[in-house]
């Protein structure tokens, strides 16, 4: 039996075709260009407020966890949280440093979490739930700097969210902090910790790790 091609399907098989090469470059490159494409992480909770973020009506842990995908203009961000206190509100910010070692250990005297960004509000719904989406640069280049104040280009290669509302909290520990739009935040609640390897944040997944200590490789 044999096939009779019409320039119609001779033209769909071309495109087919073209379509399925482009794909076999475009893919590879696009991997290969800054490091993975998508990662995948989570944030572990301030032991110091733990009773204040877990809903007493549930015996299951708060959970959190990001996902980041790379983009060709920017990067998107999701954060999932599960298990929460009902009606909790937070700040999420990426930082320079976590308060904690790759093995969960609290760093205590902590100086201070180095260069802040403020990304996004955090509202908890009546399950204890809430999904936040960003769209900024994240993975590998985050980065601020201020000539005015001697600050050169500094990675922020941290996320991390705090109480928005000091008395959220207070039953565990009573701090008030800069890190919400008004400066009148409570204590940290969720952060990530660094890679045991690069002691980098996870937003950087392209590590160059040819020196100590290590850096990022955009």
């Amino acid at each position: 039996m044999r096939l009779f091609h019409t320039p119609a399907r001779r033209s769909a098989l071309i495109g087919i075709a073209l379509a399925a090469a482009l794909a076999a470059i475009a893919i590879p490159m696009s991997a290969g260009a800054s490091g993975p494409n998508v990662t995948r992480f989570q944030l572990y909770v301030n032991p110091a407020v733990r009773n204040c973020v877990q809903d007493p009506n549930s015996s299951q842990l708060p959970t959190v966890e990001a996902t980041v995908k790379r983009g060709d203009l920017n990067d998107s961000l999701d954060l999932q949280l599960e298990h929460f206190k009902p009606h909790l509100a937070f700040d999420l910010f990426t930082v320079e440093k976590s308060n904690q070692t790759a093995n969960g250990t609290v760093i205590n005297p902590f100086p201070n979490f180095g260069l802040a960004w403020y990304q996004s509000d955090i509202q908890v719904d009546r399950n204890g739930r809430d999904h936040v989406h960003i769209r900024t640069i994240l993975l590998d280049q985050i980065f601020g700097f201020d000539p005015a104040v001697g600050l050169g280009p500094t990675n922020t290669f941290h996320l991390g969210f705090w109480f928005n509302n000091p008395a959220d909290a207070d039953n565990c520990v009573h701090s008030v902090t800069p890190f919400n739009g008004e400066h009148t935040a409570g204590p940290l609640a969720f952060i990530t910790r660094p890679n045991a390897n690069t002691q980098l944040g996870p937003l950087c997944v392209n590590p160059d790790t040819s020196h100590v200590p290590a850096t990022c490789n955009p």
